[in-house]
């Protein structure tokens, strides 16, 4: 589409109905003004490109099954309407340019996809993702691409899974007709991640970043997960998501999250097997004291959450699937709450004055007066909660939050039907 075509479309509406898709009703004029000041840029990075092609990718929440991935468990999780968009010009120069904004402009070469070590920025999430397409036989020409977020880093909304899942999705779209379709680019993601930028990623924030809406994952087969989208609108509920920053330090808390992942394995080797979905229930509780023994409580205690949570994400599944939203509410209450007590992921024990997550709740909890939900989100130990806030109080609960944490605290979100998309 020609720069002047895309402008217009946008000025006269061309777009509206795919905005009210992926935006709430009040955000589409500054949306509107995000995308046009988009292309200005990207016109003014590489102003012989006239013919162009505009992509948008959503960040990503999850909702029930905390740290339950990388133990092959189950995950709901949805795609949220703050997003990554590109504006992308086409061309046979057999190279890619990337501009992010706020960032140095890098280009990667398509004669040049291997692993190059030591480098692990976003040049290498893309050449990776080149290279993966390269792969499974789609030839590319290159392309140059303006890209601009507000998808919040460190956040847990998964800014990493967009960022991909836009690159992917722009050329799956230009250069393969889309054949390569959602699932694939979520592969595609997480390939470049493990192998190109060195982090061993599990699928959820890709998967859910390029699927859209509310989506079941069941990571049984880690290869092959089974995916289902949940037709549910949030927006009829009543309710409001919000998370909420708690503007915890994220530096330094690998420990932590490895910590949590290799507890888990030390319980599923206990009884020789690679991850806790392997393991029977009952047996676990049958050897519990022997466990406790060998390995740790907080394994044990870690294990238990592992369990319970795997069976809270499918009951929230098939809550929303029924429409029976208060109990999707009390699972989610009942899932923080074993994050909270068993998976011990609310702040870092080398940390302990820095309790951020579990101050935020208990504000959180105060307002809510038992209406709705509040838990830990994400990875956890600094960072962000999530909320699902009667519409009544969330000016009360914004308030509140902003007052305790700093201004803009707080962000209101809404699930996303649309995983990686063209706007055309």
């Amino acid at each position: 589409m020609k720069i002047q075509n895309f402008q217009d479309n946008v000025t006269f509406g061309g777009f509206d109905n795919i905005f009210a898709n992926i935006y709430k009703p009040q955000d589409i004029e500054s949306q509107k003004s995000r995308y046009m000041s988009a292309v200005e840029k990207f016109t003014a990075l590489y102003p012989n490109r006239n013919d162009i092609h505009v992509y948008s990718a959503p960040g990503r929440t999850e909702i029930g099954g905390n740290h339950t991935d990388h133990q092959h468990g189950c995950v709901i999780a949805g795609a949220v309407d703050l997003d990554v968009i590109g504006v992308a010009a086409f061309h046979d120069e057999n190279i890619i340019r990337i501009k992010s904004e706020g960032y140095d402009e890098f280009a990667v070469s398509l004669d040049d996809l291997d692993v190059h070590i030591g480098e692990k920025g976003s040049s290498e999430i893309v050449r990776g993702i080149a290279a993966r397409f390269k792969d499974l036989g789609v030839e590319i020409s290159g392309f140059d691409i303006y890209t601009t977020s507000n998808v919040l880093a460190g956040s847990g909304i998964s800014s990493s899974a967009a960022f991909e899942t836009l690159i992917a999705t722009a050329i799956d779209s230009y250069y393969n007709n889309n054949q390569i379709g959602a699932v694939e680019i979520a592969k595609i993601g997480q390939y470049a991640e493990n192998f190109y930028f060195g982090k061993k990623s599990g699928l959820m924030d890709q998967m859910v970043c390029s699927v859209g809406g509310f989506v079941f994952l069941d990571f049984q087969n880690i290869q092959n997960p089974s995916i289902q989208k949940i037709d549910f609108d949030l927006s009829k509920t009543g309710y409001a998501l919000i998370i909420t920053d708690t503007k915890g330090d994220h530096s330094d808390l690998t420990d932590d999250y490895v910590a949590v992942r290799t507890e888990m394995d030390e319980v599923g080797e206990y009884f020789g097997k690679k991850v806790l979905r392997e393991v029977d229930e009952n047996q676990f509780w049958n050897n519990l004291p022997d466990i406790k023994k060998k390995i740790s409580d907080r394994a044990v205690l870690r294990a238990i959450h592992f369990f319970g949570d795997n069976y809270r994400a499918k009951a929230e599944t098939e809550a929303l699937k029924n429409n029976r939203f208060e109990d999707f509410l009390t699972l989610v209450s009942e899932s923080g709450d074993s994050s909270m007590n068993y998976l011990q992921n609310l702040y870092s024990c080398r940390k302990p004055t820095e309790q951020g997550i579990p101050l935020a709740i208990m504000a959180g909890k105060r307002i809510l007066k038992g209406n709705g939900a509040v838990r830990v989100h994400g990875g956890g130990f600094a960072g962000t909660i999530q909320a699902f806030v009667p519409n009544d109080l969330v000016n009360a609960y914004r308030s509140e939050m902003d007052r305790i944490f700093g201004q803009n605290s707080c962000y209101i979100m809404t699930i996303r039907p649309f995983g990686g998309i063209e706007i055309k």
